[in-house]
């Protein structure tokens, strides 16, 4: 949130250039203040895991957000009771009439998929489509985020020799340049679970597009559109303590390869409780996206949009 100065106070200047957010007193007064509106399209398919990951992200905010909860109609989830679905979840065409603050599009398990082959791919087009006029600021997760990046800019997906598994450092291109990295410490950590990749070369040749934080083991993390209205994510920030566990013992009772997470046991041994390195960072991330890509910018009056 911004400190409210009054005006011409002499340490605004200094303020400003150490990227310290202020806001002057005449502009603080005349702030109208509502609920933020949210609009969460769970593509996961464990939804009630995935929701509670992301919600505990949005309130740790002194923002007060509205959260509405959408799944694809042309998917009927597996892992997820029915009757949480009709409780809680809405469709595609119950919601297009309404404007949204914000939007996060999660990932989901189809990476090694083509695009076109994914059976809700046509609405999810559809749904990035009517984003540009009906949400302000869309946060990619994961496959959202290389889903997004080739619907709206056309930037390919690659198959990694193995699968990209665990926590791993990140770096920000430009320190004390973007918003969503504010606070954030010169290296910070990111869970990555995915076996394809974006890569930089392909988004570079995109004037449109700007990489705010990379690894140099984990490649590409954050791209986002030049004011922030689409930001894409390739790692989960989102992730529990224990997820990456889960999927480990998953696919280690299942025998298929999978290397033991990097970076998340203590000496490597799976026996050991992993240590969390990336629960800050991600709490700093959401918190600078509602405040300065959604609060900070999203009109008043939805209907503006």
């Amino acid at each position: 949130m911004p400190i409210a100065i009054p005006n011409n106070l002499p340490a605004a200047n200094i303020l400003e250039s150490e990227n310290v957010f202020i806001m002057y007193e005449d502009r603080a007064y005349s702030q109208d203040i509502r609920p933020l509106k949210v609009l969460l399209l769970n593509l996961m398919p464990t939804k009630i895991v995935t929701e509670t990951q992301l919600l505990r992200l949005l309130g740790n905010s002194p923002l007060q957000v509205e959260v509405d909860f959408m799944y694809t109609a042309t998917h009927t989830p597996k892992h997820t009771p029915q009757e949480h679905l009709i409780k809680f979840y809405e469709t595609f065409d119950t919601i297009k009439s309404r404007n949204y603050d914000g939007m996060i599009i999660t990932g989901a398990p189809v990476e090694q998929m083509p695009f076109e082959q994914v059976a809700y791919w046509d609405e999810l087009c559809e749904i990035m489509e009517w984003s540009k006029k009906h949400v302000y600021s869309t946060l990619h997760i994961c496959w959202g985020a290389q889903a997004g990046l080739y619907y709206h800019y056309g930037i390919p997906k690659y198959s990694l020799p193995e699968k990209m598994f665990g926590v791993f450092p990140h770096n920000i291109i430009s320190p004390n340049q973007d918003k969503l990295f504010r606070g954030f410490d010169d290296i910070f950590y990111v869970p990555h679970s995915r076996h394809t990749e974006v890569r930089r070369e392909d988004i570079e040749k995109n004037s449109a597009l700007r990489i705010l934080s990379e690894s140099a083991a984990a490649g590409v993390h954050t791209v986002a559109d030049s004011d922030g209205r689409q930001i894409f994510i390739t790692g989960h920030s989102e992730y529990d303590p224990l997820t990456l566990k889960s999927e480990y013992d998953r696919d280690i009772s299942q025998k298929l390869p999978i290397n033991i997470p990097c970076n998340y046991y203590p000496g490597n041994d799976p026996s050991k409780p992993p240590v969390v390195l990336w629960r800050s960072a991600a709490n700093l991330l959401f918190s600078n996206w509602l405040n300065y890509y959604v609060y900070q910018e999203t009109p008043f009056d939805l209907s503006r949009l």
